[in-house]
């Protein structure tokens, strides 16, 4: 393949040609940027100013499309930007109708949101379903992920204040609801206590709220030691009052238990049953021990023996 070489003469008119063809193009861009244009734009619809005495229903999709007309450049920035905007309606025809005209708000929408010329939403006209709208207390959940360096691990159930938050909202959504989820507690090799405020789980419905949409956790850790005790065994449903007599009368529970509470645990905070009915209605010959009331702040390693002899005198 010929290689063709150029004098230095011919090399800057070549190095010129490419710049004027570069800075050529360049101003085209600008000038085809500049000029104006109607494009459409999706927007993620949310609500303000809200109705406080009447729970709705949007009976709709959740985005709109809006046209728009501004420059080249205007269109390039928002389709750039478009997962980090959204659409804020007020809602407060909703007071006295059941629907809102966007176009009436086109001048709010295009100096809060867009800042741009706004031509026309698709839909235009948002409508709602109202339903009976209640008020309800329900407990907080608190969901945690937590690992612990070795000899510690939670030493107590945690503490979450509040404990219950108040939800408002139609009351056939609002029957369904049990219970409300804070983010998660993501803390790895923990060797202390830990307080922390956590954001509630956010609505992702508009005709409900939540109050307050945080709450403040103490997560109980503490180190942890080995200790076993003796526990009586408890026999249980002896409905016809027999005469039974166990073997043994004690089982021996080993457990990990919290340092600073291993003085005081006892075996009061344990109980141990065995059930008479597997014996009188399923026939076993010995009877398995179970641990009925476990210290939250304790953890079971063994219960020895696992099952207990015993004898009845009718």
């Amino acid at each position: 393949m010929a290689i063709i070489k150029l004098s230095a003469t011919e090399q800057r008119r070549l190095s010129a040609f490419f710049t004027c063809l570069v800075l050529a193009a360049l101003a085209w861009l600008c000038i085809t940027l500049s000029n104006p244009y109607n494009y459409t734009v999706k927007r993620v619809l949310s609500y303000k100013n809200t109705p406080q005495k009447r729970a709705f229903h949007s009976l709709q999709s959740d985005t709109v499309d809006i046209t728009i007309k501004g420059t080249g450049w205007q269109m390039l920035y928002a389709m750039m930007h478009y997962s980090s905007n959204s659409l804020v309606v007020d809602l407060r025809p909703l007071n006295t109708g059941n629907y809102v005209v966007l176009s009436s708000q086109a001048m709010q929408i295009a100096d809060g949101e867009v800042n741009h010329d706004v031509v026309s939403f698709n839909p235009d006209t948002l409508y709602f379903d109202f339903l009976n709208r209640m008020v309800k207390r329900v407990p907080v959940k608190l969901l945690s992920n937590v690992s612990y360096q070795q000899q510690f691990s939670q030493a107590n159930n945690p503490i979450v204040r509040p404990s219950y938050i108040t939800i408002v909202g139609p009351t056939d959504r609002l029957n369904s609801i049990t219970e409300w989820n804070t983010d998660s507690l993501i803390v790895k090799k923990v060797n202390e206590t830990i307080r922390t405020r956590l954001n509630l789980q956010p609505v992702n419905e508009g005709n409900i709220t939540i109050y307050p949409k945080a709450v403040d956790v103490v997560f109980p850790v503490d180190e942890f030691t080995e200790k076993t005790l003796e526990i009586p065994v408890k026999l249980i449903n002896n409905s016809d009052f027999y005469n039974v007599k166990i073997f043994p009368e004690k089982v021996t529970v080993t457990f990990m238990t919290s340092l600073r509470r291993y003085i005081e645990t006892d075996e009061d905070f344990f109980e141990a049953e065995a059930d008479l009915n597997l014996w009188k209605n399923q026939g076993y010959s010995t009877l398995p021990v179970k641990l009925t009331r476990i210290p939250p702040f304790c953890k079971v390693i063994s219960v020895e023996p696992q099952n207990i002899d015993f004898i009845v005198k009718k």
